[in-house]
């Protein structure tokens, strides 16, 4: 059955315009109440959410929605996706849902749910949640009307979490770091459980108006963390996105660190602590040196479709702990059920620490090959998987890279693009090849 509602991760759209509008988080909510419902008397549901202005209509219309299924929600004001995760676990609750658009700005929003597991939820019940959308409402009569009340220490449960997840042995005393949580989710938190376990703390991104979310700081604008780390002279940086899934981090000197490049720092950690690393999951992104880095340990990596869910997926599939993807999503399946931007950066932190590195120092024997991205824009109608030209093409490049780097191909979700990617370890050699390809996709 395809979905028509629900993508890779939740529903997200423009505010005002099908399906991110009131009506529709009216509908879907008591959808998702019925289909608890079947199951549970009397589910629980937990709402948090950034800080987008729509957050308070859209937690407004859920409530109401979920009421009118008889569920109880328990409003837990803004909070990252992570600490809804992590209370709806911790709370004994039925499901967790998180108002948010990620990384995306401010006029979009985007609803996703987690299990009583602190998980993502499968297809399948998503499939049964569209088949009741648009389907006649179910209204519960007045003695059955969930109630709803709010969990004023959200937020405080939710550092304390995160604090655990630093060894008790360790602290951050004697480091200046910059904290910028792109003014979402994180802008209270975040500054507090570095504070709290001794840093010194300067805050950017954490003066939230309903507007400026992810709007030049943040994980996906890293060069103001950057900036901000070197004119305070300061020893770290760490940069969240509007939901405070994802991290970036920046050393003294200014120098930013995606995904990849933390992901296998976490991975040299646990080897130096004694612990084994069984085995590791990336993406179709994932850089061809960290690949060859594991190897060189021993240590076997797949990689799965771009998005953090399919991340998770082979990390069970496996029976693996850690992952992530460049962009800074990072999973420690032994920390927490999702990826969190903020158990993530103490990670990394607790490796520099225990091991008094830097983590330029730490990561000096990983170079990472140079990664080209050519978008071409289709034509309309055109059928890029019926070149046949491109296939040959293709194997040509490979055949140059002698396995000393990758292609990928591979179209948009949203756009209608076509992604070439070359990597290699010569930056000119990957250009040059990337634009060979995109010239033949455009001659097609």
């Amino acid at each position: 059955m395809a979905r028509r509602y629900f993508g890779t991760d939740g529903i997200r759209g423009t505010v005002g315009q099908a399906p991110i509008t009131p009506d529709f988080a009216l509908r879907l909510a008591h959808a998702v109440g019925r289909v608890l419902r079947q199951t549970q008397d009397r589910p629980t549901v937990l709402i948090g959410k950034d800080t987008r202005i729509s957050g308070y209509m859209l937690e407004a219309a859920m409530e109401a929605g979920f009421n009118a299924a008889g569920v109880d929600v328990i409003l837990l004001g803004p909070l990252p996706t992570p600490g809804v995760a992590y209370l709806t676990r911790a709370q004994r609750a039925s499901l967790g849902v998180v108002i948010s658009a990620s990384h995306n700005p401010f006029q979009d929003n985007g609803i996703k749910f987690f299990s009583a597991q602190g998980t993502k939820l499968p297809d399948a019940w998503e499939e049964e949640v569209e088949a009741l959308i648009d389907a006649a409402p179910a209204w519960v009569d007045s003695r059955n009307l969930g109630k709803a009340r709010r969990l004023n220490d959200a937020a405080g449960r939710y550092i304390e979490f995160c604090k655990s997840t630093f060894p008790s042995d360790l602290s951050l005393r004697g480091l200046k770091i910059v904290v910028d949580a792109a003014h979402g989710a994180a802008y209270q938190i975040a500054p507090t459980v570095f504070h709290e376990l001794g840093a010194d703390v300067v805050a950017i991104g954490c003066q939230p108006d309903g507007l400026n979310i992810n709007d030049g700081v943040g994980a996906t604008h890293p060069d103001a963390l950057a900036l901000a780390v070197r004119a305070n002279h300061a020893d770290y940086g760490v940069a969240l996105d509007g939901d405070a899934d994802r991290l970036l981090m920046v050393d003294a000197h200014g120098r930013i660190f995606n995904g990849d490049e933390l992901m296998y720092l976490m991975v040299l950690d646990r080897i130096q602590c004694g612990e084994p690393v069984a085995g590791v999951v990336g993406t179709l992104m994932t850089n061809m040196a960290v690949e060859k880095a594991l190897e060189a340990q021993q240590i076997p990596m797949v990689r799965a479709k771009v998005g953090d869910r399919y991340v998770l997926e082979a990390l069970q599939h496996n029976q693996w702990l850690l992952g992530g993807e460049s962009s800074g999503h990072l999973l420690a399946l032994d920390k927490h059920t999702t990826g969190d931007g903020l158990v993530s950066a103490l990670q990394v932190l607790q490796a520099c620490v225990r091991s008094q590195k830097t983590m330029a120092a730490l990561l000096e024997n990983l170079q990472l090959y140079p990664q080209v991205m050519v978008n071409v824009r289709l034509k309309p109608g055109q059928d890029w998987k019926t070149n046949a030209k491109l296939p040959q093409a293709q194997q040509e490049v490979e055949q140059q890279l002698a396995g000393k780097g990758r292609v990928l191909v591979r179209p948009s979700g949203t756009e209608p693009l076509l992604r070439v990617m070359v990597e290699a370890q010569d930056g000119e050699q990957a250009s040059r090849l990337a634009e060979q390809l995109a010239e033949v996709v455009r001659a097609g």
